[in-house]
């Protein structure tokens, strides 16, 4: 068994209250002591090392844990905020490898300052389960070569047989589709005031899921399209949504 540990959190140099309820913790670090302990100091171990941005970012802290880390130099603060902008971050990075004209949040200079936490300016990308996750699910379902999506866009995918073949995105687009229902976005061309990040008001009070962020999405305005009907639709430059079986 992986040997455990107790890693408290106090609230200031006393160390005398918790800033956090405590508990037993284990490192994933120790697992290759567990493997030669358990099948002997010679045997070869190895791993597999993947980029941050790729595969981990906590919501584990609070919104004023975080700003602390943050006003300390981290810049991975772990609230949610911060793992909801790495999303997206991702997400961005996914559509640029399957050829999408978009900007990628790379460094400081592409983040803005939301309740003290530092997150990207866009676009905003969710990309559902059902869209894809694989990077052959991507590649297979963004299939044109010309797809242009401004920072300031938010975009929301979901269906298994969703395809994105052309399109010109300047504002807010979601599209979700059933899972008999196979879409093609081929010409769309959306501008609209979208959506934007509007930090909350001191004092002010919000559902936990809007403080817990430190913000709010104001949506402005979005072109949604919401198609569960089974058969094929194609949705054309016109912004029209066309059965064509």
């Amino acid at each position: 068994v992986v040997l455990e540990f107790v890693n408290p959190k106090y609230k200031d140099d006393t160390r005398t209250e918790f800033k956090k309820p405590t508990r037993l913790e284990c490192m994933m670090q120790d697992i290759p002591k567990l493997f030669q302990k358990e099948m002997g100091a010679n045997v070869n171990i190895g791993f597999t090392m993947f980029d941050r941005w790729f595969t981990f970012s906590p919501a584990k802290n609070s919104l004023e844990s975080g700003v602390e880390a943050v006003q300390k130099g981290s810049t991975a603060p772990g609230t949610m905020s911060s793992a909801e902008s790495d999303k997206y971050i991702q997400n961005q990075r996914k559509l640029k490898f399957a050829g999408v004209d978009l900007p990628v949040t790379e460094g400081p200079d592409d983040l803005v300052t939301m309740a003290g936490i530092p997150v990207t300016s866009g676009p905003r990308i969710v990309l559902c389960p059902a869209f894809g996750i694989t990077q052959e699910e991507i590649l297979e379902k963004v299939a044109g070569e010309n797809i242009k999506i401004t920072r300031r866009s938010s975009l929301v995918l979901e269906g298994h047989h969703l395809t994105i073949k052309n399109l010109d995105l300047d504002g807010a687009l979601v599209i979700r589709t059933g899972q008999d229902t196979h879409v093609t976005v081929d010409g769309l061309k959306v501008k609209n005031d979208g959506w934007e990040l509007v930090e909350n008001e001191p004092g002010k009070e919000y559902p936990e899921t809007v403080a817990i962020r430190g913000y709010t999405m104001a949506k402005h305005e979005t072109k949604e399209y919401l198609l569960y009907e089974p058969g094929t639709f194609v949705i054309g430059e016109d912004g029209e949504v066309t059965k064509v079986n």
